[in-house]
């Protein structure tokens, strides 16, 4: 980002800068916490949070003071590193840091196989204590002391490295205690190799059958150094292939961008572009079973187009002339023109993928404890190593004090994983947040999908989320004699000529049933009160009771049939042929086809479902009747529907609000949960904490079923971290030994250290294969 685009960006959201920055190197909640602290301090920088399971510090900073490279260098300078978007991911919107990870889990993949290849020997070696005699040779212990050390100094490198840039900034690590418990183990066989005298002390057997090869008279752990070094880095590995995959529905959506655009050029000719040379006002033709390549408004041609990758809902949507479509969608029949209103990163799908990228990097509220606790974590496992050591080394007899108070104190650097605990709440919320945009649910962040399990009162605006949000025709009634289709079609070729709502329903209705529309002289508006023209040689009026008594019709049982509608809360409108009444329509803001349906799963979740609305109390309470909904707040001004939901929440509830209006962000903004629908204003989806792509009340279902579940996976991954390093350290530390002579060598420590962290993240992945609703 330039340094004028940064400083627009200020301007433009009042608070400065945001921008995420991809970082490698983290190991465990601690190195985030540290990252954090360190970009808190420096000057300019409002508000900073890192992401330790999708790899990125969100920071909010201000330009005039500080910007992108100094943030980066104060990253880099505590020991890790910063990938930089590539020019072309920047220019399409997306990451850059894709490649730098994949680089991350090859040389992983390298470290781990020299790991393996040469700490298997060592192993064997060390577990046939003297059971083989081909083992039983003066140089045996050499022999691992070569094999181990590439295991260590190149397997290991990236522990050392870690735990060194830590240890020069006063911090500590998962990678102090791994650095601190292979080094020991190493460094003291590597001691008692080469001058075995000065640990001779330490006797030759060991302690409850956790010594190294016994070919000399004192024991060597050569196994424990590499063999943790191995399952360590098998851990890190299966954790980031599996945190691979927490990002999935993200990279899947951003895959479905179109690569090309058929462009309309000068005479009608059609040109194949790169869909980054498109720009707003060109005309773009899509073929049936093309996807859309940018968002537009059609202007030729009808068509079906699929949109479940924005929407969730499976089932196609007709387009005609004037209607929005939205890039990489797919156009499903016939071909069609549009014109491009929104390219590059500001289409629709850009705007996801960013709106969830955000969501993910936002901390839930549950994650402050196992930050708490991961910023103390380390310091005191390595207090704990230490009284283990001193406590083993005073109690063990004479022969084996060194060796077994050693073992204890490795085992127990080893065991304990910070990582677990800080894996615990953002691989939830990562996969969470990215299952709900394969289903068109945005969540603005973790805080949001936290508060969705709680709500208990959902409060649903009637116009554009219970209904359609646009007039459509109800009802339409012919009198005896006249056609019903030849009425309809000549009122809908005089509506055609006028702009009034009222009369594009009826225009739409007569579109849907595929009737021709006969051309129309002599058209004439009365304002407020209805249109007339010629069609077809016939006079042809409509409009209401007014504008009828002018024209001298009689409208006799119609005007019973119309007051009965109007009781409905629908309007209804005349239609006259030759001066003689010739039928009646009755329009109204129909209700979404989900809705009831929705509503009443809601109510099965032990939900209260309100309905608000500015509208007259008899027409909403007849939605309200429709659709299943017991209590209504009528007539209430767009001001007061805050208050509205304020009142709600002084009886002690919790409340979600779903609209789609600008006068209707206030009360977003009040709940404790705003939902909005996505076809909405954009200020509504501004003050929003969820937001529905496709507009479907379904996705208020899908948001809170998919929030119950997330909480309750997030629940279970605490539960299962806090208990790991519960029982673990104490087992490693020997606690239950003189009771039941249970203990850990190094070599289980280091796998079940790395398993916690797997085991949490594949918890978290069942997310992506839970039912919505």
């Amino acid at each position: 980002m330039s340094a004028t685009a940064e400083k627009n960006s200020a301007a433009a959201s009042g608070e400065g800068v945001r921008v995420e920055l991809p970082v490698s190197g983290m190991t465990c909640a601690a190195c985030a916490r540290r990252i954090e602290l360190r970009l808190r301090k420096t000057e300019g920088v409002g508000d900073a949070s890192v992401n330790f399971a999708t790899g990125r510090a969100t920071v909010v900073y201000d330009p005039a003071r500080t910007d992108r490279r100094a943030l980066r260098g104060r990253i880099e300078e505590i020991g890790y590193r910063v990938t930089e978007p590539t020019p072309a991911g920047e220019a399409a919107g997306f990451g850059g840091a894709e490649a730098e990870r994949l680089a991350d889990r090859r040389d992983l993949r390298r470290r781990f196989a020299v790991a393996a290849l040469l700490g298997l020997p060592v192993l064997v070696i060390s577990m046939s204590h003297g059971a083989v005699p081909a083992f039983d040779v003066p140089w045996i212990n050499w022999l691992q002391l070569a094999l181990a050390a590439p295991v260590v100094f190149y397997g290991g490198a990236p522990f050392y490295r870690g735990a060194w840039a830590a240890l020069r900034h006063g911090a500590a690590d998962m990678n102090t205690l791994i650095a601190t418990g292979t080094g020991a183990a190493f460094l003291y066989s590597a001691v008692a190799t080469i001058a075995p005298q000065l640990v001779a002390a330490g006797g030759a057997s060991s302690h409850s059958g956790m010594a190294g090869a016994h070919t000399g008279p004192v024991p060597v752990y050569f196994e424990a150094a590499s063999v943790i070094v191995a399952l360590i880095l098998l851990g890190r590995l299966l954790e980031a292939r599996a945190k691979g995959r927490m990002g999935e529905a993200i990279r899947k959506l951003a895959g479905l961008q179109a690569r090309t655009a058929r462009v309309v050029r000068a005479g009608g000719r059609h040109e194949d572009v790169p869909i980054e040379e498109v720009v707003v006002g060109d005309l773009v033709l899509v073929r049936p079973g093309e996807k859309v390549p940018t968002d537009g408004v059609l202007t030729e041609g009808r068509s079906a187009v699929d949109e479940s990758m924005l929407t969730g809902e499976s089932m196609p949507v007709e387009k005609r002339p004037g209607d929005e479509v939205f890039g990489a969608t797919v156009n499903r029949a016939g071909s069609f023109t549009f014109r491009a209103t929104r390219v590059g990163r500001d289409t629709v799908l850009r705007q996801i993928v960013r709106m969830v990228e955000e969501a993910q990097g936002r901390r839930a509220p549950i994650a402050r404890l196992a930050d708490v606790v991961s910023g103390y974590f380390t310091p005191a496992v390595i207090v704990v190593a230490a009284v283990t050591f001193v406590v083993w080394f005073a109690v063990s007899p004479p022969d084996s004090r060194l060796s077994t108070a050693l073992v204890h104190a490795v085992s127990v650097l080893i065991v304990a994983c910070p990582c677990a605990l800080g894996l615990a709440t953002p691989t939830a919320v990562l996969v969470g947040t990215g299952r709900g945009a394969e289903a068109g649910v945005l969540f603005r962040g973790g805080e949001a999908l936290e508060t969705a399990h709680k709500v208990r009162t959902v409060v649903l605006d009637k116009t554009g989320t219970i209904t359609a949000g646009e007039p459509g025709v109800t009802d339409f009634v012919a009198v005896e004699g006249v056609s019903e289709g030849s009425a309809l079609r000549l009122a809908a070729s005089i509506e055609r000529a006028s702009e009034h709502p009222l009369g594009d329903a009826l225009v739409r209705l007569a579109a849907e049933r595929g009737l021709s529309f006969a051309p129309v002289e002599g058209f004439e508006a009365f304002a407020g009160r209805g249109v007339e023209g010629t069609a077809e040689g016939r006079r042809v009026t409509v409009g209401g009771a007014k504008l009828m008594r002018e024209r001298g019709v009689e409208l006799g049982a119609l005007a019973e049939r119309a007051a009965s509608l109007a009781a409905e809360g629908k309007t209804p409108v005349y239609v006259a042929l030759d001066g003689r009444a010739a039928g009646l329509f009755a329009v109204a803001d129909r209700v979404r086809a989900e809705s009831k349906e929705a509503i009443a799963a809601l109510k099965s979740l032990g939900i209260e479902v309100l309905m608000l609305t500015g509208d007259d109390r008899r027409t909403a309470e007849s939605v309200a009747r429709e659709v299943g909904v017991r209590r209504v707040l009528a007539e209430v001004l767009p001001e007061g529907k805050a208050e509205a939901v304020k009142s709600l929440q002084a009886e002690g509830k919790t409340v979600a609000m779903v609209g789609d209006g600008i006068n209707d962000a206030p009360a977003l903004a009040q709940a404790d949960l705003g939902i909005a629908v996505g076809t909405g204003a954009d200020v509504a989806v501004e003050a929003a904490d969820v937001t529905l792509v496709g507009g479907s009340l379904r996705g208020v279902l899908t948001a809170l079923a998919l929030s119950r579940r997330t909480m309750r996976v997030i629940k279970q991954n605490l539960f299962w971290a806090f208990a790991y390093n519960v029982v673990g350290i104490p087992l490693a530390a020997g606690a239950f030994y003189t009771l039941t002579g249970w203990t850990l060598t190094p070599v289980f420590a280091s796998a079940a250290m790395a398993l916690s962290s797997v085991s949490v993240v594949a918890n978290s992945l069942r997310l992506r294969r839970a039912p919505l609703a």
